[in-house]
């Protein structure tokens, strides 16, 4: 994988992230205290199913 695909992709998952906190603190807030409500296994699985999602879309624009 070429070094600029991953600093391209670095970049955009910063923006997004950063995006969410500048637009909508408080939102990202009520995230947090729903995910700390959450039991780890559930964290857990939504971890992974997000990883998976990422690497399907990821093959797929590939």
């Amino acid at each position: 994988m070429d070094a600029n695909i991953i600093l391209v992709m670095l970049a955009g998952a910063l923006i997004v992230e950063g995006l969410a906190y500048a637009l909508a603190p408080s939102l990202v807030e009520r995230l947090l205290e729903a995910l700390a409500a959450m039991p780890i296994e559930t964290r857990r699985t939504l971890g992974l199913v997000t990883v998976a999602t990422g690497i399907v879309i990821l093959w797929a624009a590939l």
